[in-house]
């Protein structure tokens, strides 16, 4: 993941940074000890006293903390952890050792000042507990870039979580939209042969914008409308006069209003699928607008008592009250739907989204 190499970067950066700085303070310091040029000598001096450091250092960062602590093997790092830093200044001091035995006697008359320009001569067991927490300050930060890592990509796979549930949800819409609209144009084909011909161009239009446009996480308002009012002519083939229908909706609207697709259809197919009868007047009135980055849809309709089994919410509705969660969050929306005898009422007030 991007996140990852970032962060390891960020990480590496840190390290690269802290030892630039640790390595340079002897020449720094060498510096101004003296008065008119860097003194080489103390400088290699202190250079050699820290690399057993940075060695314990690679090792641990580079191997141990990696393999041992990151995958939670506690007792095996520590370990691991004692064993690297005691072997490093044992093999050290045998390596000291060795030379000051084969290196010929000097007399300390004769040195010219002491070789501790950064780190002081020190005990072995103060070597090792230097050597602990420096290791110990490197597994710090590793933990906390750990779980600035973790975080991240838990947020990373929660976001494509939710993206991969509203494309389910968005499409499940697509076969119920296209069986409602083909049972239209088969009721058309015994009426009027050449009019079903032109409904078909028409439903082939709505079909690129449920396959395509509707594939993006916003559209603008104005071809949400445009998709809209293509299928309520498509649905007026099927209806008399007696059926009124309306349809107000600002005229000009600006490319960058936009919100999600395949929102508002969901609500004018269940007013046209309860909302008309064959044997008595009917009305379906959808007014949307737009002011002050909100857009609210009203869309009402007739009822009409029904004979038989009780009649069910589609998955419609439910569909996309969880688009809505999803999207919204449960209170950055309103959707109020008022029932009485005659009349079904909803409005849906949304923010637009910006990409």
């Amino acid at each position: 993941m991007k996140i990852t190499k970032k962060q390891t970067i960020g990480e590496n950066l840190l390290y690269v940074m802290v030892w630039s700085a640790i390595i340079l303070v002897p020449v720094l310091n060498s510096q101004m000890m003296s008065e008119l040029h860097v003194s080489m000598e103390n400088v290699l001096i202190a250079w050699r006293k820290i690399s057993p450091y940075l060695v314990i250092f690679i090792v641990h960062n580079a191997v141990i903390a990696p393999r041992l602590m990151l995958r939670h093997r506690y007792l095996q790092y520590l370990g691991c952890n004692l064993l690297l830093v005691i072997g490093v200044f044992w093999l050290l001091d045998l390596y000291e050792e060795y030379l000051l035995a084969a290196a010929p006697a000097v007399d300390p008359a004769q040195e010219t000042g002491p070789h501790k320009a950064s780190f002081t001569d020190l005990e072995m067991y103060w070597n090792v507990i230097l050597g602990f927490f420096m290791t110990g300050a490197n597994a710090g930060i590793k933990l906390m870039y750990q779980s600035i890592r973790d975080e991240q990509e838990m947020a990373e796979l929660k976001r494509q979580n939710l993206q991969a549930e509203m494309a389910y949800l968005k499409y499940q819409i697509n076969p119920h939209f296209f069986m409602n609209t083909l049972n239209n144009i088969h009721a058309l084909i015994d009426i009027d042969t050449e009019y079903a011909k032109n409904a078909v161009i028409e439903l082939s239009k709505m079909m690129r914008y449920v396959l395509y446009d509707s594939g993006r996480e916003i559209i603008s308002l104005g071809n949400d409308i445009r998709f809209l009012k293509n299928y309520i002519e498509l649905m007026r083939i099927r209806y008399t006069d007696a059926v009124d229908i309306r349809v107000e909706h600002p005229q000009e609207l600006a490319e960058q209003v936009t919100i999600p697709p395949l929102l508002l259809i969901v609500f004018v197919e269940n007013a046209f699928k309860h909302g008309v009868s064959y044997n008595r007047p009917s009305f379906i009135h959808i007014a949307i607008g737009y002011a002050d980055g909100i857009v609210t849809a009203t869309i009402a309709n007739s009822r009409h008592p029904r004979t038989g089994k009780p009649h069910r919410a589609g998955i419609g509705l439910e569909n996309v009250r969880k688009r809505l969660e999803l999207i919204y969050g449960a209170r950055g929306y309103a959707l109020d739907i008022r029932e009485t005898e005659e009349t079904y009422t909803a409005t849906l007030s949304i923010p637009t989204l910006h990409a």
